[in-house]
Formats: structure tokens, C-alpha cells, sequence
């Protein structure tokens, strides 16, 4: 089921008001069914796949608990490969087999194995991690194993963070399952006051962007120059509003009903620096891959040389954990090859700064300025559909610049269908779309919060009503778009 769809808009009052209602000790058989129904409104079948998951983690983790030293490490491998064992089969198995058939031919050879004509289903990496991290978080000894199999289903299954995260560890969500939450007004206000927020930025902004990056990324060979910069920032703008949009539909959804959902995004555009924007950015996927990928390499207790060696496979599976294609992985490989450079440069670069003119707010913003062109730089990799589209983007990125203003008047998105009926909402999107990314990192803050609830309640429901009004009348509301990652 889509957050931007009608049937959510009757489904989340129905499911909470229930909530409430039912006694705490049958609240979770609510909860359970209701996330079921939501996962199988995509592909019933593929509720199969979680089953198995489940299954496999609720026993390994009793086995791991209760299982002398010498054997936890054996189930907690059994585990590891039931889970990424499926996560590679659905995800991963037509993309190996593709590279291996291209390698055989070009070697030669004859190779039999066919691709496997199967649909990755929905949001698999991210209930295939928070499953993972359950399963390591009771062999590292840091969660006991839950007993309560329908409580554990639903810590998996909890559908708010089911398809696209935020990725939760045990520790931090499933005990709130065996807590009754009693209805509390100003908690729920401020769960729709964040969950209307995501829909703006979904629908308006993102939703609005989307046919003008579609446009110039399905048909490159058209366009260059000014039409690429500006796709490729656009998508910058659309990718940030489409994810950070969902993660605060789904924190806002659980607040209500008195689950607290991590933060998932800090003001990541904001940021001054390559390792700042990763620590602010998709943070429950970065943590992830840093608790369970790149400490356990070594993390940064090796040598300089091998810490750099860490980063950059870390980044790599980052890379190949969004998509079974070489531009994840490209992606992935720059990002990995910017925080090497960064931390090779940090050694030497305060050497020609003076300490005092480090923090000028001219040299802050050119920080910004700088790391913001070298996320947008990689994320032509990740939106290209094909290697030799990223690159084809990359070559013509820069052409014929000089002549800009004669661009402009023919750039793609005065022509597409983006402004057809709706003169300039494309462009009013992009330009809240930059000013969402300065009034986002406001938004997790706590006194910005406690300000606007200060506010008089005739300015607080003008903005409502203003947001919910430029929703209906000028967002993307019938096409019912996908989130983005909901791919991963």
C-alpha cells in the first residue's frame, strides 16, 4: 500500500482508531493483521518471503541465546545465510548471472543458466537488515531473544517502516510492543503535524519533479549542458524529498499511535563535509552498514591503509545493497572515493588555513556549496539507468554553458508536461524544494517544535490548511507514485 494513496487515507484512521480502542493485550494481533494487509496490497504472495525470515530469525535467536559459546556462532551463520541467501536470489540473482553470460561469451564459452523471469519484492533489503540486526544484536548479547513469536513478527512486519526503513534495531523498537500506549492529543498532533509534512514533501515537491528528471534521463541523447545540471539537481531535490518524505510519513504514523521511530535524515544538503552528509543522511542504513559491516572489518583500529580498505568495501556493498546494477555500484565506489580523499586531505589541508578562518561563514558556505556538487556529481550514477547513460551524462554536462540564456529557452522542462495546465508549479516545487532543505534540519530540532506549537492557532492551522491545499490542488495526487526506494 502507498502512503500517497487514497486507500491509506482510509486505512491509518481505521487501524488507529482500533488501536486504541482494543485492549493492550490483543493490540499486536491488530497490528500484525493490519501490517499483513498492507504488505500483501502490493503482491500477496510475496508475504511468503517474510515468513520465512521470521521464522528462521525467531528460532536462531532462541538457539543463539541458549546455546553454549562454541555454538551461537553456528546459528547465527545459519541465519546469515537464510536471510541474505533470499536477499540474493530475488535481488541479485539475474544480475550475477547476466555478468557471468556476458563474461562466458566474451570468453567463448556456452553458458546454459537463463535469467529467472522474477519481481524483486517490495522494500526486501530493508526488512531482510532490521531482521539481521535482531538476529547479531542476541549473539553480540545486547538484546535477550524475544519469545513473543507475534510480537517479533510484528517488530519485522510493523507496517509504517516495513517497505523503506527506517531500519530499527531490537534494542530501540520492540520492546515498545509489550508497552500500552494510551491515546495522548499533543503526541498525536505532533505525529499529523510530521506525517503532513512528508506528504508535502512527496507530493508537491518530489512528485512534481519527477516528470522533468524522468524526461531528460529516459531520452539523453536530447539534451545536455544546462538540461543536465538541472536534472541532476532536480533529482538531488527529488530524491531527498521522496525518502525523507516517507520517513516522516512513517515516524509520523507510529507517533501517533506512541511508537518512536528513529530519525532518518539531519539536514543531509546542509552538511560541510562528505563524512558529515553520511552521518545525516539515510542515518539508519549508514549505522547499519557501520555496526555490522565496517567495525567488524577493523573499522578505525587498523592501519591508515586499511581503514581506507574498509571504507571503500563498505561503500561498495552500500553501493550494491540500493540495486542489482554497475551504477550502484559506480555510486557506491565515488562515495567510498570521496570520504578517502576527504580524510587524506584532512591530514594536510588545516596546515593552509589559518585556525581562525576556518569557521568564516564564507568558508562554511563554499563547504556546503562543495559537497552538495560532488553528492549531486554521484548521483548521476545512481540515477542512470544504464553505465553508458551515467556516462554519456557526465561528458555532456558541461557543454556549451556560454550559451545558457539561448538554453534556458528551449531547457526540457518548459516543454514537458511538468508545467502543461499549472503555469510554473514545477519551478515553485524546485524552489521549495531548496528551502525544505534548509527548513528541514530546523524541523528535528527541538525549539523550532516548541515554537511553532507557541504559535496562535489561527497561524497554525493557516499552515496546515496552506500545505494541505497546495497538496490536493497543485501535488501529483492521482498518479499515486511510488516512493523511490521502495526498488531497495
Amino acid at each position: 500500500m502507498l502512503f500517497n494513496s487514497g486507500q491509506f487515507l482510509l486505512f491509518f484512521p481505521i487501524v488507529t482508531g482500533l488501536y486504541f480502542l482494543l485492549p493492550h493485550r490483543v493490540r499486536w494481533i491488530l497490528l500484525l493483521a493490519a501490517s499483513c494487509y498492507f504488505y500483501m496490497v502490493f503482491k500477496p504472495v510475496y508475504i511468503l518471503i517474510l515468513a520465512f525470515t521470521i521464522l528462521v530469525d525467531y528460532f536462531a535467536a532462541i538457539c543463539i541465546e541458549n546455546a553454549p559459546a562454541g555454538r551461537k556462532r553456528l546459528y547465527l551463520v545459519l541465519s546469515l545465510i537464510a536471510n541474505v541467501g533470499v536477499l540474493a536470489f530475488f535481488k541479485y540473482f539475474n544480475f550475477l548471472n547476466g555478468n557471468a553470460a556476458t563474461l562466458a561469451h566474451a570468453l567463448g564459452w556456452t553458458y546454459p543458466i537463463p535469467l529467472l523471469n522474477i519481481l524483486l519484492p517490495i522494500g526486501l533489503s530493508f526488512h531482510t537488515f532490521q531482521s539481521l540486526s535482531y538476529t547479531i544484536e542476541v549473539y553480540r548479547g545486547h538484546y535477550k531473544a524475544e519469545r513473543h513469536f507475534g510480537i517479533f513478527a510484528l517488530y519485522v512486519m510493523f507496517y509504517p517502516q516495513l517497505v523503506a526503513g527506517p531500519i530499527e534495531r531490537p534494542q530501540n523498537l520492540l520492546h515498545e510492543f509489550h508497552q500500552e500506549h494510551t491515546f495522548d492529543y499533543a503526541r498525536a498532533v505532533l505525529g499529523l503535524r510530521l506525517m503532513l509534512w512528508g506528504f508535502f514533501q512527496k507530493v508537491f515537491i518530489a512528485d512534481r519533479l519527477a516528470p522533468f528528471v524522468n524526461t531528460v534521463y529516459s531520452n539523453l541523447n536530447n539534451y545536455h549542458g544546462i538540461s543536465l545540471i538541472l536534472a541532476t539537481v532536480f533529482f538531488a531535490l527529488q530524491i531527498y524529498c521522496d525518502f525523507c518524505g516517507y520517513s516522516d510519513i512513517a515516524r509520523g504514523s507510529a507517533q501517533v499511535m506512541g511508537f518512536k521511530l528513529m530519525r532518518n535524515f539531519d539536514g543531509p544538503y546542509l552538511s560541510q563535509s562528505i563524512g558529515e552528509f553520511w552521518k545525516r543522511w539515510h542515518i539508519s542504513l549508514s549505522t547499519w552498514f557501520r555496526d555490522y559491516l565496517y567495525i567488524p572489518l577493523g573499522g578505525n583500529r587498523v592501519p591508515e591503509l586499511r581503514r581506507y580498505f574498509n571504507l571503500f568495501v563498505t561503500f561498495l556493498v552500500s553501493g550494491l545493497w540500493h540495486g542489482a546494477n554497475w551504477t550502484y555500484v559506480l555510486w557506491g565506489a565515488l562515495n567510498g572515493s570521496y570520504l578517502i580523499a576527504e580524510q587524506v586531505a584532512g591530514k594536510w589541508l588545516p596546515h593552509f588555513l589559518p585556525e581562525r578562518s576556518r569557521d568564516w561563514a564564507v568558508l562554511r558556505g563554499l563547504r556546503v556549496l562543495t559537497t552538495f556538487g560532488l553528492t549531486c556529481f554521484a548521483w548521476i550514477f545512481f540515477r542512470a539507468n544504464t553505465v553508458q547513460d551515467a556516462f554519456y551524462v557526465v561528458r555532456h554536462l558541461f557543454d556549451g554553458l556560454a550559451g545558457v540564456p539561448s538554453q534556458l529557452h528551449d531547457v526540457a522542462f518548459v516543454r514537458s508536461s511538468i508545467l502543461v495546465g499549472q503555469g510554473g508549479v514545477a519551478t515553485l516545487s524546485m524552489l521549495l524544494g531548496v528551502a525544505i532543505l534548509c527548513c528541514s534540519h530546523l524541523q528535528v530540532k527541538p525549539r523550532f517544535s516548541d515554537f511553532f506549537s507557541r504559535q496562535h492557532v489561527s497561524v497554525r492551522w493557516a499552515v496546515y490548511y496552506a500545505a494541505i491545499i497546495l497538496i490536493i490542488f497543485f501535488g501529483s495526487v492521482n498518479q499515486s507514485q511510488r516512493f523511490i526506494y521502495f526498488q531497495f
